[in-house]
């Protein structure tokens, strides 16, 4: 009886005894084939450098990152996201470009009561009222970035305004963002089909009939350039100043200087950072990345960085020990890391409270293309979904 009571204690020690991986697996989903594919690489670009930098290693465990590609299609990524929660069994999912994509996976991953980290999307959906313990942004609440360029056309007194953008849950956030903050009056406003459309003549002709102070879009990846081009072509550079977001970024310009299509020096946009932000981790990142990549990284690439020393920060904190969901919770909701921002904190549903810069397109001192911080635009800035969520 002595023996048996001594066993069934050690068992039920075992049982007790925190579990020590040895190894921590990362799901990471972005879009690594199809038209999306050049941030996708960036991102992946950032991911491979953080790894680099950590040594392979958060703490004492080794670390797997597995790829999954969303071929730029939501059902492919809740599919990809089922194969790393189900099959792969992941520790956390990170990632995700596109916000349709990300609302389409979500669920996989939270119903699992799995940590989800998105490196780029931010949705109002799952900001307000759908917000969820288990989920993380690093970037931004989609409407910010607008709302901060909205002030920014403030500023500059522009009074009339047209506004283009793409037909999903990103683009319609978008335009509520920038609509939030501009004072002005909206005299037309498109939305286009989306990933399909790559022709904007009859939108650019009701540019030039409602002739307005400006013209505002969102267009990321190879739609920007697309666009740009054919605003170009339509005549409209110099006669209606273009005001952008996630249009002219470090995936961009290149093509653009290629192009010589110097219309775009000078080009004002809004975002939370820049590659010339001042602070020790964003120096070692930009400088590390030209040198291995042979370029400048992009703001995505810049989210993927600090997603990972998010989650290097987390399992640090709890020495290794992954199977408490809740202490790696509130771990990764201390963000004690070093962000390429600077300072970095979430606010109650888990999207960043940070400031949003005026950035503009530059050329640096060996003449490439890039952008630079200019003003803060918005402080300390809270997403206007953040009062929704129960959290």
């Amino acid at each position: 009886m002595i023996k048996r009571a001594l066993l069934a204690a050690s068992a039920l020690a075992l049982i007790s005894t925190p579990a020590f991986a040895e190894k921590i697996k990362i799901g990471f989903v972005t879009t690594l084939t199809t038209g999306g594919s050049v941030i996708g690489e960036d991102m992946r670009n950032a991911v491979e450098l953080a790894l680099i930098h950590m040594n392979l290693k958060m703490g004492d465990l080794d670390v797997e990152v597995i790829y999954g590609d969303d071929e730029f299609n939501p059902q492919k990524g809740r599919q990809v996201t089922e194969r790393l929660v189900k099959q792969q069994d992941v520790d956390i999912v990170a990632g995700y470009i596109w916000s349709n994509v990300l609302l389409a996976s979500a669920n996989v991953v939270l119903d699992a009561d799995k940590i989800l980290i998105s490196s780029n999307a931010g949705p109002s959906q799952l900001a307000g009222k759908g917000c969820n313990a288990n989920f993380f942004n690093v970037s931004w609440q989609n409407d910010q970035t607008p709302m901060a360029m909205g002030e920014v056309l403030n500023q500059k007194g522009v009074e009339s305004l047209y506004v283009i953008a793409p037909n999903y849950a990103a683009g319609q956030n978008m335009v509520a963002g920038v609509e939030r903050t501009f004072k002005g009056e909206i005299v037309g406003k498109d939305m286009t089909s989306w990933p399909d459309q790559l022709d904007w003549a009859a939108e650019l002709s009701k540019v030039k009939a409602a002739k307005p102070d400006g013209v505002f879009i969102f267009y990321p990846a190879r739609h920007g350039p697309a666009f740009i081009k054919q605003y170009q072509q339509a005549g409209l550079f110099g006669e209606v100043p273009l005001y952008t977001v996630f249009t002219l970024d470090s995936v961009s310009l290149p093509r653009f200087q290629e192009a010589q299509m110097e219309d775009v020096l000078g080009t004002v946009m809004t975002q939370f950072w820049a590659p010339d932000m001042d602070n020790e981790q964003n120096s070692r990142f930009v400088a590390d990345y030209r040198a291995k990549y042979g370029k400048y990284p992009s703001f995505y690439g810049a989210q993927s960085y600090d997603t990972m020393f998010l989650i290097k920060s987390a399992v640090e904190a709890l020495d290794g020990k992954l199977d408490d969901v809740d202490a790696l919770r509130e771990a990764i909701a201390k963000a004690d890391f070093p962000s390429v921002r600077g300072d970095f904190q979430f606010g109650n549903n888990h999207f960043p409270i940070q400031n949003f810069y005026s950035r503009e397109v530059v050329a640096d001192a060996d003449g490439n293309w890039t952008t630079a911080v200019r003003d803060v635009v918005l402080a300390n800035h809270q997403d206007p979904y953040a009062s929704e969520c129960g959290m």
